[in-house]
């Protein structure tokens, strides 16, 4: 049987739905419930629970059953899973280039603002400024 990878890739309901948890670190489906319907109202309890004990079992979620509400939280950091998921959409539409991944995403219309951050942190961020040495 295959090894399942460290860090699953989420669905796009999924990821939503961790989009919601990551702020909050943990809570019940009530809670992460209430949450989903600021952002999308027609969303269901029985939905939300579902897809929550859907990801437990796919080990996107961890779940402490002490209670008699059970609390959720994330299993993996919110880094990880994009990191993950960049990684899969560089490989898979760009070939795995990063260039063309960044080259992409700047002319699909950020604003200067987005674009100044970017710029600031990747002067930041040089391999001179790693090593100590001068650029």
């Amino acid at each position: 049987m295959p090894r399942k990878p460290d860090t699953p890739k989420p669905t796009p309901a999924e990821l939503e739905l961790l989009q919601v948890l990551w702020p909050l670190a943990s809570g019940t489906a009530k809670q992460v419930h209430q949450e989903m319907q600021k952002i999308k109202p027609e969303v269901t309890y029985a939905t939300v629970l579902r897809l929550m004990q859907i990801m437990h079992g796919k080990g996107l979620l961890v779940r402490d059953e002490s209670e008699r509400s059970h609390v959720y939280a994330p299993a993996h950091a919110q880094d990880s899973v994009e990191t993950n998921l960049l990684k899969d959409l560089m490989q898979r539409a760009f070939a795995g280039s990063a260039k063309a991944l960044v080259l992409a995403a700047l002319k699909s219309g950020i604003s200067k603002k987005e674009r100044e951050e970017i710029e600031q942190l990747l002067r930041e961020d040089t391999p001179a400024d790693k090593h100590g040495g001068k650029q």
